[in-house]
């Protein structure tokens, strides 16, 4: 268990795929001083509480609180339905991918660990509705999230559901949001059932591992003190070096962004295991909005899945632009062993297949995968969960997450902000009639009629 996961950069070094396209001992000597400067910066703002997800695996007040409302509301509810979008809903997706049945809603109730558990990330009316053709609302518990109290999506499915609820919220809501005055933590506190706190300086997209990751996982009875703890090994042992040479999560840092000079741009993430799959959704949030700070900067993160996109993706990834750098996620050992019968076994076609496993089948195709991609001078790296266990998680997206604070520091941008989305909440707000959004709600209008010169950021500054 405290060995963990394990990074293998092999693949990405240059006498791997040659000096063009890999990475050399002389290129990752000179970032020794950048990333020593960043890691005291991040020091600096962790110890300042500016940004708080350092210290999330040890929060023990917010653990308790968690536990005692997932104590309370045990064996009541028939469903889980959280409403959030982005930061608020992406974590709690990968939780329940990677540590959760895989057809976990589906089980009869005695061989789940909790209620069926359902994730609204979207305000698709069709969808929306889909959801409550399978749960009843009085046997439902809703838990609404939204750090900052305001956001337009959740707060319509808010609206939504309190309908279902003829308006009596007490048993039925539990509300996540931001410790400081909004309406909706007002709301929360007079009418829910129970409100929890995002804590002061964890934001949205690092805050899988607080209440808004948390309190779903435990309603599903993923074991959150294991998830917590390995989160707290990568901090303590994994990440606390300023050496790449000693923290896997500066050295994939380091080399991902040595190759963007070498212009490999885009930043691909496969897993080879489905429990994984949702984790690297959450993981092109992070990875986007951290980074993509100015017109010169930003890695765009693609999602690809092994084996079914050795099927598509890898054809273009071998042979196509070498514009990319490729992370690969293993398991070393699955949860089930799963025989291939033999059968036909004069046949050159199949025979060859029966007598192994489905486990041999897809680690060799990851192996074979990552081989010819290397082979072509495409670099790539590979990071291998012992088990798809919730230790060995908390210390993936723990890392994950160090990962990409330490990449603003070598971008020289902030990661830990998300002007970008700003102007398209505004205008929203203007669209929907929000008060004090007029402007936003005029400026679409002078722009569909070509009347407005004013560029969007220009007139959220206005509004400022």
């Amino acid at each position: 268990m405290e060995s963990g996961i394990t990074f293998d950069f092999e693949n990405i070094r240059t006498d791997a795929v040659g000096p063009e396209h890999g990475v050399s001992e002389k290129e990752l000597a000179r970032l020794s001083e950048p990333l020593a400067h960043g890691h005291e910066r991040l020091a600096q703002l962790r110890e300042s509480g500016e940004v708080a997800f350092f210290d999330l695996p040890y929060d023990k007040e917010n653990v308790a609180q968690v536990k005692q409302v997932a104590n309370e509301a045990a064996g009541q509810f028939g469903a889980v339905l959280v409403l959030g979008i982005g930061g608020s809903a992406l974590g709690s997706i990968a939780l329940r991918s990677a540590l959760c049945h895989p057809l976990y809603n589906e089980l009869p109730p005695a061989r789940r660990n909790g209620p069926r558990l359902y994730i609204e990330d979207n305000v698709d009316p069709v969808r929306l509705k889909a959801v409550f053709d399978l749960i009843e609302p009085a046997k439902t518990l809703f838990v609404v999230i939204s750090k900052s109290g305001t956001t337009v999506e959740t707060l319509a499915q808010f609206l939504f559901i309190r309908s279902l609820l003829d308006g009596d919220l007490r048993n039925n809501v539990i509300v996540v949001t931001d410790a400081g005055p909004s309406t909706l933590r007002g709301i929360g506190e007079s009418e829910c059932r129970a409100t929890l706190e995002v804590p002061a300086g964890v934001g949205g997209r690092f805050s899988v591992l607080s209440p808004v990751g948390l309190l779903p996982a435990a309603l599903a009875g993923i074991d959150i003190d294991a998830l917590l703890a390995g989160a707290a090994q990568a901090d303590r042992i994994r990440c606390s070096s300023p050496s790449a040479e000693d923290n896997d999560a500066y050295m994939a840092a380091a080399v991902e962004y040595i190759l963007y000079q070498k212009a490999k741009r885009i930043s691909v993430m496969m897993p080879y295991a489905t429990g994984l799959v949702e984790i690297t959704d959450w993981y092109r949030q992070i990875w986007a909005e951290s980074l993509g700070k100015t017109s010169d900067v930003g890695p765009t993160p693609v999602r690809a899945t092994g084996v079914t996109d050795q099927h598509s993706q890898v054809q273009l990834y071998r042979e196509g632009p070498n514009d990319k750098v490729i992370c690969f996620l293993g398991v070393q050992h699955f949860q089930e062993e799963v025989p291939i019968p033999p059968a036909w076994e004069s046949s050159e076609a199949i025979g060859y297949i029966g007598g192994h496993s489905f486990n041999q089948l897809i680690e060799y195709e990851r192996i074979a995968t990552t081989l010819a991609l290397t082979d072509a001078q495409r670099p790539n790296y590979t990071i291998t969960l012992p088990e798809l266990n919730a230790y060995s998680v908390g210390q993936l997206l723990y890392m994950l997450e160090i990962k990409a604070a330490i990449s603003g520091e070598l971008y020289g941008v902030n990661a830990f902000d998300q002007p970008g989305v700003e102007a398209g909440k505004a205008l929203s707000y203007g669209l929907m009639g929000r008060k004090h959004y007029e402007r936003a709600k005029q400026w679409v209008m002078n722009k569909q009629a070509g009347r407005d010169e004013t560029s969007v950021d220009e007139m959220v500054d206005e509004m400022k």
